[in-house]
C-alpha cells in the first residue's frame, strides 16, 4: 500500500502516464485504505512510524528544536533588550524540557529492547548519560526561569546563558552519538535488500551506480 504514496515527482522520465496516472494512483490509494480499514490507513499515511520498534527516533527531534531555538532567541532578546522575545524563549524552554522528559523515557525503553553488541553498548551508555544531563539541566533552567517570573537580569542572566550554552553543547554531543549508532552501526535499522536493477533516475539527476553483486545490503550487522 505504501506504493500508492509514490506520486510522480520525477516526471515523464519515470512514468509515462503523467497527471492521469497520478490521479489513478491517488484513487487506488484511497480505495486500498478503505479496503484495509483504519489500521491500513494509518500505516499507509505514516509508514515510517508504524515500522518503528520504538518511538525514540521520532521524539528526539522535538527537544533539540525547542531548546536550540530557546537559546538563540534568548541570546538575541538579551542583546536587544527585548522582553517579548525572551518571554517566547521561556516557553520554548518549557516545551523543550517537557519534550526531553518523553524523549529520555523513550530512550531508556529503546535501550532495553533494541538489540546491540558490546561495541555499541559503551556508545549507548554515553548517549544515555548525556540525555539525562540535558534533561536535568533543562529542568533546572526552567525552574529558575519560572521562579524569577520569566526574566533573569544582570549577572545572574549571564550565568543562565552560560548554562544554556552548555545545554546546547550537550544536545549536540548527544545527537552526534545517536547519529553514530544509527548511520555507522545501524542500530535499530532493519536489513533492506535492494536488487541490482532498482529504480534509476533520469540522466539529468544523479548518475546510476552499478554493483557487481546481485544484491547489496544497506546495513552493517552488529556483532
Amino acid at each position: 500500500m505504501n506504493n500508492f504514496l509514490s506520486f510522480q515527482i520525477h516526471g515523464d522520465a519515470d512514468h509515462g502516464g503523467g497527471i492521469a496516472e497520478s490521479v489513478a494512483s491517488l484513487l487506488a490509494f484511497f480505495e486500498g485504505t478503505v479496503t484495509h480499514g483504519s489500521g491500513g490507513f494509518f500505516s499507509a499515511i505514516m509508514p515510517g512510524l508504524t515500522s518503528m520498534d520504538n518511538i525514540h527516533p521520532l521524539l528526539v527531534h522535538f527537544p533539540i528544536a525547542f531548546l536550540l531555538a530557546f537559546f538563540a532567541l534568548d541570546v538575541v532578546g538579551t542583546l536587544l533588550k527585548n522582553p517579548q522575545w525572551r518571554s517566547v524563549a521561556s516557553w520554548l524552554l518549557y516545551l523543550g524540557t517537557i519534550a526531553a522528559v518523553f524523549t529520555v523515557t523513550a530512550g531508556f525503553l529503546a535501550a532495553n529492547t533494541v538489540a546491540h553488541g558490546e561495541n555499541i553498548h559503551a556508545i549507548m551508555e554515553r548517549h544515555e548519560y548525556i540525555g539525562i544531563s540535558v534533561l536535568t539541566l533543562a529542568t533546572v533552567l526552567s525552574l529558575w526561569r519560572i521562579k524569577s517570573g520569566g526574566l533573569i537580569q544582570g549577572g545572574a542572566n549571564a550565568l543562565f546563558i552560560i548554562l544554556a550554552a552548555l545545554l546546547c553543547v550537550l544536545l549536540s554531543l548527544g545527537a552526534d552519538l545517536g547519529g553514530l549508532m544509527v548511520y555507522k552501526y545501524g542500530v535499530a535499522v532493519e536489513v533492506v535488500i535492494v536488487p541490482d536493477n532498482h529504480h534509476e533516475h533520469s540522466s539529468h539527476e544523479h548518475p546510476t551506480h552499478s554493483c557487481s553483486d546481485p544484491f547489496k545490503f544497506q546495513r552493517r550487522f552488529i556483532a
